[in-house]
């Protein structure tokens, strides 16, 4: 019998916002007439077909309302997200209530916690499909009570992922003890039915990602919150835009999840498109957004998280996140069953990518309390993230694109891999534009970074300027 987490939670802010009973709350969950993301999530593994959600958020309720009700009837997504204000992430509830009133366009999300779970659940039930909470905050604690009083049943994020990637000075022990409160709640709720599917954000930092890093993280957070009842877990991962690591980096989550998270938990792999600078031209977009879609459909991702051709230039409206969906849709079509992939080589990339990651999980796991280890991994540096925002992050790690666009380790920092291991990321970036006499390596890092955003239209604008000249002058 898993107990209730809820008397670790401040009374008072229960009081102030007037929180439902849990009895109250698993009630109305149950009485709800739509499936949950779990269900869907479920049945679409096992039919073998991707889901579609968009990310979307606005502060006022009425457009936030609005804008899910034109995504659900003029793209049909499986799935809508909330997406939560910056102010709310960081738990600043009294900041997001007094900009909603003042400037609500001045926000970048949804206040779920200052509108209160009345207004959430007015949401829930006006949306056929079944919503997700996206948000990114360290301590989710009133969010996730204030979202499940609304009857939403998927929750992204966790102790690490949630913590390094953002923030500066939270310390890592204190965002994995508010996890914990979360994930403990998922486990009350799962002994009455109530399965909550908690996605695990391992895109990270998503600059330059090696797949192991984010495998390790997630596997880490996947057994954390297993421990705690939880019941469903979405596996993230993010795309890097290399074909054949992407889809070994979503077999992967299913070989390693296999083996080290219990086998009473759902697991799911979830592909995010592209989340590096985008370009700005249109049918440049739209073809990395394509691309990443095939992606997600031959690695057999159980969802995509969409992107939109207005990704370059700041919030996206309403027509491109819709056309984002649409133009992901087209993967699923069976006309590109054509496309084959090289079988051979996705399994040598597996096998890598797994050995990576049971390396860097190695000595993590050979502790009893894995949350004291985890904070001492990333204290010594045996646990790492690239590019990270946190003191509590080394970031000594130093990923590069190689020959082909797959990321490898150029610096290791303290993680535990081995001679083998190091050897062969040293070895596949040898030819890599690093070791020409004319880049340095911040001009290799930063190519790197802006892999897919490089203006690549003006070279065909001038082949075909070129060939209309040499043509016309006849």
């Amino acid at each position: 019998m898993i107990n209730d987490p809820k008397d670790e939670l401040d009374s008072g802010l229960l009081e102030r916002y007037l929180l439902p009973s849990r009895q109250q709350t698993i009630h109305y969950i149950q009485n709800l007439k739509k499936p949950t993301v779990h269900q869907l999530l479920f049945e679409a593994d096992k039919e073998n077909n991707l889901l579609l959600q968009p990310r979307c958020g606005v502060g006022e309720h009425a457009k936030m309302l609005s804008l899910l009700q034109n995504l659900e009837n003029k793209a049909h997504p499986n799935i809508l997200s909330l997406t939560i204000d910056a102010h709310t992430r960081l738990a600043k509830f009294d900041k997001a209530t007094h900009i909603l009133k003042e400037a609500p366009d001045h926000l970048n999300g949804y206040p779920l916690v200052s509108h209160g779970w009345k207004l959430g659940q007015e949401i829930n039930q006006a949306i056929k499909v079944p919503l997700e909470i996206r948000h990114g905050s360290p301590d989710a604690r009133l969010l996730f009570e204030m979202a499940i009083a609304s009857g939403i049943t998927s929750f992204e994020g966790g102790g690490i992922c949630y913590n390094l990637p953002y923030c500066k000075e939270i310390p890592l022990s204190h965002s994995l003890d508010a996890w914990r409160y979360v994930d403990q709640l998922c486990g009350v709720l799962a002994q009455e039915n109530i399965i909550v599917d908690r996605e695990l954000f391992g895109t990270l930092t998503a600059v330059l990602m090696p797949p192991s890093i984010s495998l390790a993280i997630t596997m880490l957070e996947g057994m954390l919150a297993a421990a705690q009842g939880v019941r469903c877990l979405s596996i993230a991962c993010c795309q890097t835009g290399h074909f054949i690591q992407d889809i070994a980096t979503l077999k992967a989550i299913r070989t390693l999840s296999k083996k080290f998270i219990s086998n009473q938990v759902d697991v799911f792999p979830v592909f995010h498109e592209y989340m590096g600078p985008f370009p700005k031209e249109r049918f440049e977009a739209e073809a990395l957004i394509f691309y990443g879609a095939l992606t997600a459909v031959k690695g057999k991702a159980t969802k995509l998280i969409t992107k939109t051709y207005e990704e370059a230039l700041g919030i996206p409206s309403v027509d491109a996140n819709i056309a984002g969906i649409w133009t992901a849709r087209m993967a699923s079509s069976n006309i590109f069953d054509f496309i084959v992939i090289e079988q051979e080589a996705v399994e040598e990339e597996e096998f890598w990518i797994i050995r990576e990651t049971e390396e860097i999980l190695e000595p993590i796991l050979q502790h009893e309390n894995m949350y004291q280890a985890i904070t001492d991994g990333f204290a010594q540096g045996t646990l790492d993230i690239p590019f990270s925002a946190s003191r509590y992050a080394h970031s000594n790690i130093l990923p590069m694109r190689d020959q082909s666009g797959a990321i490898r380790y150029h610096r290791f920092g303290n993680l535990k891999l081995s001679d083998t291991t190091k050897r062969r990321n040293t070895k596949l970036l040898q030819d890599s534009l690093l070791h020409k006499a004319n880049n340095s390596l911040f001009t290799k890092i930063e190519g790197d970074i802006l892999y897919f955003s490089k203006p690549a239209y003006k070279k065909h604008i001038q082949s075909e300027q070129s060939l209309y000249e040499k043509y016309s002058n006849l």
